[in-house]
């Protein structure tokens, strides 16, 4: 018994990775041997300890979100199983729908005014601002450049000028 103890396949178990034929000979091994059971309930009550070991504890405030959510999943199935209610215009016409109401409405506030990116958008921006950057550098030369051929034709208008005289 204490060699099948160790070999391993109580922990197979546990985890949840055992084959149907490891299951059966788990099975059949828990109620012929105590020890085998006595093992068994001592490993799961090991790995539920070691489980609540490495528990990290959520954010404060997280229920009250969770339960937020389903309150309103809640209400919004039982608003999509209403049948539409209608009104009667003042001038006799039937059939448009009713305006909603401002309590149907839900006040949005974000906990941070910073904005939440996927990671591939990040790079896109990234690689935005980089290409930004080069574009100024280039824009920047190139008027230099303009300013500089335009004083050289200023000059050149000029010599032209003495020259004709």
């Amino acid at each position: 018994m204490k060699d099948y103890i160790d070999s391993g396949a109580l922990e197979v178990f546990v985890m949840g990775c055992a084959t149907d034929e490891e299951v059966q000979e788990l099975m059949y091994m828990k109620a012929k041997y105590p020890e085998v059971n006595e093992a068994l309930k001592q490993l799961e009550i090991d790995m539920e300890k070691m489980a609540q070991n490495a528990a990290i504890m959520p954010p404060p405030g997280t229920w009250n979100k969770i339960e937020d959510e389903i309150n309103d999943l809640i209400l919004r199935e039982e608003r999509q199983n209403k049948p539409v209610q209608f009104r009667t215009s003042d001038n006799g016409y039937n059939g448009q729908p009713k305006a909603p109401a401002a309590d149907q409405y839900i006040e949005v506030e974000g906990a941070s005014s910073h904005m939440r990116l996927h990671k591939a958008w990040r790079y896109v921006f990234a690689a935005i601002f980089v290409l930004g950057k080069i574009f100024l550098g280039f824009a920047i030369y190139f008027y230099l450049e303009n300013r500089q051929a335009q004083e050289q034709l200023k000059e050149l208008k000029t010599e032209v000028k003495e020259l004709r005289r």
